[in-house]
């Protein structure tokens, strides 16, 4: 694993010497004896861009070390040579990461570019349009926010914390729109997802509160 980590780091560096030592192996021998160098190089330069590193980030973001994933993501100089897959990934992650250092304005961006190439998971399309409702919301626009949301709940969301904070947020989205019977069926959704994180579950105990003497 550490030695095809090696590789994917220093991929294009190992292609482009590969190409010069087929190239002087060609000249001294001849072609055929050259072929399998050429067959590295062509390899190793085409998955650099095709595929890139994003492997590498996997390991950062595992340790919660934003900045190492941010250096990877950096060191990626044409996003648009990768495969669009990978292309949508590549602009989640940023956009994830830009969340962490609350540039919203750069998350948004890289969110937006993520969802119109296509996202491969149907639950990471879900989680992308959460946060991108979320910032609508902070924003200030009610009627984007509650589009999204409502969005990444039918596509999906991969895990119950976030799930109970998207339901929660249609509850108070109801609320502010008088439909009482709504809010209470988010609320008891939000609560199925019995949330542990402390954020989530002091919503749930403000909105407790007063939601039973709701009408509806």
């Amino acid at each position: 694993m550490k030695l095809y980590n090696f590789y994917i780091k220093y991929r294009l560096l190992i292609g482009i010497i590969c190409l010069a030592l087929g190239i002087a192996a060609n000249l001294t021998w001849g072609f055929w004896e050259s072929l399998a160098l050429y067959i590295i190089a062509l390899l190793s330069v085409f998955t650099h861009f095709f595929i890139g590193p994003l492997r590498l980030i996997q390991e950062y973001l595992e340790q919660g070390d934003f900045e190492g994933a941010e250096k990877i993501l950096n060191g990626i100089r044409f996003p648009g040579l990768l495969y669009t897959p990978i292309r949508s990934v590549y602009y989640t992650l940023k956009g994830n990461i830009a969340m962490t250092k609350q540039d919203f304005d750069s998350a948004e961006k890289h969110m937006k570019k993520s969802l119109d190439l296509g996202l491969p998971m149907k639950e990471a399309e879900g989680a992308n349009k959460l946060q991108l409702g979320m910032m609508a919301m902070q924003k200030g626009n009610m009627k984007e926010g509650e589009s999204l949301i409502r969005a990444a709940i039918k596509a999906g969301i991969p895990d119950k914390e976030s799930a109970a904070m998207a339901y929660l947020q249609m509850c108070q989205i109801m609320i502010q729109k008088r439909e009482f019977r709504a809010a209470k069926d988010f609320f008891r959704k939000a609560k199925a997802q019995k949330p542990t994180q402390d954020q989530v579950v002091d919503q749930i105990k403000q909105i407790e509160k007063y939601i039973s003497r709701m009408p509806g």
